[in-house]
């Protein structure tokens, strides 16, 4: 008999105006002691309302510290904890993209213990010998695909060891995730494209993950039908926000479904494709998509569902249908473009074997395997 086990506490709050219910779930949880931080992407977002009046609060309590950088590095994420350790910092608040999202959650699992060095941050994460997070936090998405907002881990890169980190424990979910379609309305097409097939890759892999249940497969496949029934539409009008609250949509409820079962091959793979070959992360993972579905169809359950919620009939249309959708965003839609060639694939296919992810996969994965899935795209 399977067990079907679903656990995620984060309140949610998504829809254009939401911003503006920020201060109070502030109140809710903030111990008015401590101080707050308020990490954001770009000083910008301080003229938001709910985002304004926290950062104008007379009180003393609010620090202010802005994060600008994508795919955040050890180094990075040592220093913000250098800068706001001794402040007693009770609250996070995150605004911004997945990045900003991960140095949030990070520093509160790393605000209740003494870090010497970097190389000592490195040790502590390699071995996840952090503590049980010192304050909680709060997460405000401007952009529509990482869900990171509603997870309880955080990436963090190691660009000079070749090493992408995970800081994971269950007790680091947000206290809140609010996602506002209306911050991510002045993104970049290319990069509201590629972020939303990101979600895109989250809720197909947890669709089939080892790790799936009934709960994240309802969740993964309603992620889908909302963010393919619409992402022509952003094509066509990268201003309308209704395109742009249906990307928000799909993307928290991605979110919602791989926060219990993770990834699997596609992002597995992806990962030395952006480390190595700097591939927009939503565009690696998007283009293996179609693949690695081909891979795990004799292990997909409802495999028709799955395809119907993407709108085709076939497997093989599923790359098809994102490979033209990438076309459309300005793209290109083979590593040879991006510069990859076929002599390094061997080593793409050693470094696409990671813990978590790739034994996630409901099809086992050995770097053969992956050198023929980098082979179809190449």
């Amino acid at each position: 008999m399977t067990l079907n086990m679903y656990f995620n506490p984060v309140h949610t709050v998504q829809g254009f105006g939401c911003l503006e219910q920020l201060p109070s779930l502030v109140d809710c949880v903030a111990a008015p002691e401590k101080k707050i931080l308020l990490l954001v992407w770009n000083e910008s977002v301080l003229k938001q309302p709910g985002i304004r009046e926290l950062n104008n609060d007379d009180s003393g309590r609010i620090v202010t510290r802005v994060f600008g950088d994508s795919n955040p590095e050890l180094e990075q994420l040592w220093q913000v904890y250098l800068e706001t350790r001794v402040l007693d910092i009770g609250l996070v608040v995150a605004v911004g993209g997945g990045s900003v999202l991960d140095v949030g959650k990070s520093l509160c699992c790393l605000y209740g213990q003494f870090i010497s060095s970097v190389e000592d941050l490195r040790r502590i994460i390699a071995t996840k010998e952090y503590d049980v997070p010192a304050c909680r936090w709060i997460g405000v998405s401007t952009t529509a695909g990482t869900g990171s907002e509603v997870t309880c881990w955080a990436t963090i890169w190691d660009s000079k060891n070749n090493v992408k980190y995970s800081i994971d424990t269950p007790e680091n979910y947000a206290f809140a995730a609010v996602v506002d379609p209306q911050l991510a309305a002045t993104m970049p097409l290319g990069l509201a494209v590629s972020s939303a097939l990101d979600a895109v890759a989250h809720a197909a892999e947890s669709y089939w993950a080892n790790a799936s249940n009934m709960v994240s497969r309802g969740l993964a496949l309603e992620a889908i039908r909302t963010i393919m029934g619409n992402i022509d539409q952003l094509l066509v009008d990268g201003c309308s926000q209704d395109a742009h609250d249906q990307m928000a949509k799909g993307s928290m409820l991605a979110g919602l479904a791989f926060s219990n079962t993770r990834t699997t091959a596609c992002h597995s793979i992806s990962y030395p494709l952006t480390m190595q070959h700097h591939i927009p992360h939503g565009v690696a993972v998007s283009l293996l998509l179609g693949p690695v579905l081909e891979l795990n169809l004799p292990a997909i359950q409802n495999v028709d569902i799955l395809l119907h919620a993407f709108g085709v009939e076939k497997p093989e249309q599923v790359g098809q249908r994102v490979t033209t959708i990438l076309k459309a965003a300005g793209y290109p839609v083979t590593l040879g473009k991006w510069g990859i060639t076929e002599e390094e694939l061997p080593v793409l296919a050693a470094h696409g074997i990671t813990k978590g992810r790739s034994d996630n996969n409901p099809v086992e994965l050995t770097e053969t395997v992956i050198h023929n899935i980098l082979k179809t795209i190449l």
